[in-house]
């Protein structure tokens, strides 16, 4: 099993940053990929930034240029730095990796974290 820990939500104003923080422990043989997701209320979750433990990053238009991911897969943690947060992103923030079990088998699963909640409000 794949445990996600969560941290870093939190209220701020308009134009202001947050750093989320999420760490995996368990019993594994690697991670493949860490993303971050967010949903509200009543939508569906939304991916807003993935990274592959071979340095691969992406982003959907709505916030590129003001989220970085950043996944230290030796340390099995990842961040999403938020710059120039506007009221739009708020939402419930989740973390979710993708784990390869074992080493002798290519099987892989996905886990997420408890979420945490991220208020950009004025």
């Amino acid at each position: 099993q794949v445990q996600l820990v969560e941290s870093g939500g939190g209220f701020v104003q308009p134009g202001e940053s947050l750093r989320l923080s999420c760490a995996a422990s368990g019993s594994f043989f690697r991670i493949n990929r860490m993303n971050w997701y967010r949903q509200v209320p009543g939508q569906r979750r939304q991916l807003v930034a993935a990274s592959g433990n071979d340095g691969t990053t992406n982003y959907p238009y709505s916030v590129l240029g003001r989220f970085t991911i950043a996944g230290d897969y030796a340390k099995n943690t990842v961040h999403l730095q938020m710059n120039k947060l506007r009221p739009e992103d708020t939402a419930v923030y989740y973390c979710n990796v993708q784990v390869r079990l074992s080493q002798s088998s290519s099987v892989v699963d996905d886990y997420w974290g408890q979420g945490t909640q991220v208020t950009v409000s004025s």
